[in-house]
């Protein structure tokens, strides 16, 4: 049996010449400090912007190191994802030249569903999460004589994954901390061998949505555990399982684990969109998330790597992401009151939303609300402010004006 010692040092071996294939079919994304983020957490931040990569995710380095592996004796590919495995192993199967194969589970979004197909897979959808695709993508695979192309629990995707802690070493150099989500481990697996291989003293560490907290309940257990995962805007992380590789791997290398919740992601995302003009999607988001929620311990001060590992969101999730950031940040909000049932009433009261310079977004009637006094109609007022300080004079005059309103949503 390989030690755990033996397959480190076989997958940075490996790594290394990962970096030579990858370069030729893949970018080299930027990092930057983040002016922003730093004011915000207190620590130095510096954001790897993989959601720049060529299909839009880290996913396509694990995916192209291992096809490449496999060009030579395989008939095809086949590949589970919830998208940017996916896509990547599309993008690396169309590079090499083989058909390709992609189970994605129903819940998939159709942006990644449409993005994998225009890379020239041929797209199954199955089961609601990964490892019921992944089972029926390596049945697939069996029946078609096709190569299986695992999302992360393989020496070579790990070592196609860790080029990504070869960039950020060379780019960055002087750093204290990595902040790396986790979904299955690949690429907490590969950048922990790359950084801890040429810089031992850095702290890594792992970051999973609360909702989906396989590796942290795996490492209290001492073994891989498959738990009851709930739904989570970050479908990149809702691994049910760690892997058995990247459990051993990340039990040795990665130094601490923490979980975000659902509004913790949701709000990176935001914040990411408008602060730092970058569109993450949950996954991606999540490391940044960590942060500003105050949750990676020793990072006042430091200098702390945020990997900002995909960009593929969707737009209708995209869409409430942002209606719900901004309701967070007093600028959207809810009035919700009662006003006499008689010709004038509205009008009267959008002129004093409107001498405020807000927006009405919607309007809703309810005159069914047994809690009316008579003679009155319930009105909930979507309204767009420009800060909670405006909705509060909004509420004070419309309360001069007789009108009895308040805030439902912020």
């Amino acid at each position: 049996m390989t030690s755990i010692a033996d397959l480190i040092d076989e997958i940075y071996n490996k790594s290394l010449e990962a970096r030579e294939i990858i370069s030729k079919y893949a970018h080299r994304t930027p990092v930057d400090i983040s002016a922003t983020f730093s004011k915000m957490s207190g620590s130095k931040v510096y954001l790897k912007y993989e959601n720049l990569q060529k299909t839009g995710s880290f996913k396509i380095r694990g995916a192209l190191y291992k096809v490449y592996r496999v060009k030579d004796s395989a008939r095809g590919v086949v590949a589970a994802s919830a998208g940017n495995h996916a896509q990547g192993v599309a993008y690396a199967a169309r590079s090499f030249g083989l058909p390709a194969i992609i189970v994605m589970p129903v819940t998939a979004s159709i942006t990644k569903v449409e993005a994998t197909k225009s890379y020239g897979a041929e797209v199954v959808l199955h089961g609601t999460i990964y490892d019921e695709a992944e089972a029926k993508a390596r049945e697939i695979a069996e029946k078609q004589g096709y190569a299986f192309i695992p999302a992360f629990d393989d020496p070579d995707v790990i070592a196609g994954q860790a080029t990504l802690g070869h960039e950020v070493l060379e780019d960055v150099k002087d750093f204290d901390i990595v902040v790396v989500p986790l979904g299955g481990g690949g690429l907490a697996s590969g950048v922990s061998i790359a950084l801890k291989k040429r810089r031992p003293g850095v702290r890594i560490v792992g970051v999973e949505p609360a909702n989906v907290p396989k590796f942290s309940l795996s490492l209290k257990a001492g073994h891989p555990v498959t738990i009851r995962a709930k739904s989570t805007i970050a479908d990149g992380l809702a691994v049910k399982r760690p892997g058995e590789i990247t459990f051993k791997i990340v039990r040795e290398l990665v130094d601490d684990i923490v979980t975000v919740s659902e509004d913790e992601i949701a709000q990176a995302i935001y914040l990411l969109l408008e602060r730092g003009k970058v569109l993450a999607e949950g996954a991606g988001a999540a490391s940044l998330a960590a942060i500003l929620s105050g949750k990676v311990r020793g990072a006042q001060g430091r200098k702390v790597v945020a990997l900002i590992t995909g960009g593929n969101i969707d737009l209708t999730m995209l869409n409430r992401v942002l209606i719900r950031g901004l309701s967070f940040a007093g600028r959207i909000a809810t009035l919700l009151g009662y006003v006499p049932d008689k010709p004038g009433m509205l009008a009267r009261v959008a002129a004093i939303i409107g001498s405020h310079r807000a927006n009405i977004l919607e309007v809703l009637h309810d005159r069914s609300d047994v809690h009316a006094p008579p003679w009155h109609t319930v009105l909930r007022i979507i309204v767009e402010v420009p800060s909670r300080e405006e909705t509060k004079k909004i509420l004070r005059d419309l309360r001069q004006e007789g009108f009895e309103f308040h805030v439902v949503n912020s």
